[in-house]
């Protein structure tokens, strides 16, 4: 698979080098940053309003003393899809003093098999809840 040379394109061939499916649906991370608690509020409330279809989480990154603002949406990690969404989300932090920080996936998708054995290893007690 060929991918542009740019961040996108190498982290999309670093993703296939893993092993993971470009042609599955995977739970993306769209990373927003913002210098202001009360701007990353603002715009994760607006965001709740649109209808974009995703999770929204907010968090203080201790390191860089921002906040985050992550956007997971569900699809295909297609090259112009990604940049496509990036170029929005990030237009759309500008209007609340923040800036679009790139995206990425967990590498454990829900359906892989990677982990599936981790959970024969455990002993279930009687105060086991699974």
């Amino acid at each position: 698979m060929q991918f542009p040379d740019d961040d996108n394109g190498q982290m999309l061939a670093a993703m296939a080098e893993a092993g993971i499916d470009l042609t599955q649906s995977l739970e993306v991370d769209f990373f927003l940053v913002f210098d202001d608690q009360r701007d990353a509020e603002s715009a994760i409330e607006a965001l709740s309003k649109t209808d974009m279809n995703g999770e929204l989480e907010l968090n203080f990154d201790e390191e860089s003393t921002k906040w985050e603002v992550i956007v997971c949406l569900h699809m295909v990690p297609e090259y112009k899809a990604l940049v496509a969404k990036e170029t929005e989300l990030n237009t759309f932090a500008q209007e609340f003093d923040g800036v679009s920080d790139g995206w990425g996936v967990m590498q454990h998708q829900h359906g892989d098999d990677e982990f599936a054995d981790d959970e024969d290893d455990h002993e279930c007690s009687e105060h086991c809840h699974h």
